[in-house]
């Protein structure tokens, strides 16, 4: 198990450093103010960190994005559950799903901006509805194509609910959970940026409109770069590691 993991995670390094050594090159090449190479990148970057401005827009957009995770994940699992164990729910909420589903992003932001004003409240809600969606149709999916035969068995045996719960259900849920956890993430980290640039005074989002309305594509890029590190440190070191350990059981 450990060796094709460990081969995995060297092949995304050298991937990794292949593509900071093409945007050294192609920047030094270009020699333009408009595509620095990733040596100038880091100095703005080496900046930003010591000032503590990194640190600190960046903490802030990660708790907006936990937050919104955690509400969409939570209200969307359990609205997707519900519609697809339920299909009278289901016709009766189904309408309104796919209305929600393709609204734009930023008209779900803008609307909720006019309504509630420049909050916190409003910009967290704003991502959560635009997430909750996905999840939704995700675990909807999921609660549909659980086994009967299992449920059924569960009921001879006579389990109580924790129990189909814990053994029955949630190992059958698992991958349509982490589906909706990465997919949603995938997400949530765009709409965030978005949400900050429209109407926040802080995060990584308001910086990088900054640095847009000051013409500074170093400035924008060492923000993009310290949140794609970020993304990716989630990713490989939290989510990949959980979906393993929470689907060893197929294997």
């Amino acid at each position: 198990m450990a060796g094709p993991v460990g081969a995995g995670a060297r092949t995304r390094l050298i991937s990794l450093a292949v593509l900071l050594a093409l945007w050294e090159a192609a920047g030094q090449i270009a020699h333009s103010r408009v595509a620095p190479p990733l040596s100038k990148v880091l100095v703005v970057l080496a900046r930003e960190t010591a000032s503590g401005a990194l640190l600190e827009n960046l903490g802030v957009t990660l708790w907006r994005i936990a937050a919104s995770f955690v509400l969409s994940m939570v209200l969307g699992a359990a609205l997707g559950i519900a519609m697809g164990r339920r299909p009278g729910l289901d016709r009766a909420l189904d309408v309104w799903l796919t209305g929600l589903l393709n609204l734009p992003a930023l008209v779900v932001t803008v609307l909720l901006y006019v309504w509630f004003g420049l909050t916190e409240a409003a910009a967290i809600a704003a991502v959560t509805l635009n997430k909750l969606p996905t999840t939704a149709v995700t675990l909807r999916e999921g609660a549909r194509a659980l086994d009967p035969q299992l449920l059924e068995m569960a009921s001879v045996f006579r389990f109580s609910r924790g129990r189909v719960l814990g053994h029955v259900v949630l190992p059958q849920l698992a991958p349509y959970f982490f589906a909706a956890a990465r997919s949603g993430l995938a997400l949530i980290w765009k709409v965030v940026l978005v949400v900050e640039l429209l109407g926040r005074s802080s995060g990584v989002g308001f910086q990088i409109e900054v640095y847009f309305q000051e013409f500074d594509v170093a400035g924008i890029l060492a923000y993009t770069l310290a949140f794609a590190v970020v993304v990716l440190a989630l990713e490989w070191g939290v989510l990949q590691p959980l979906e393993r350990r929470a689907l060893a059981w197929r294997r």
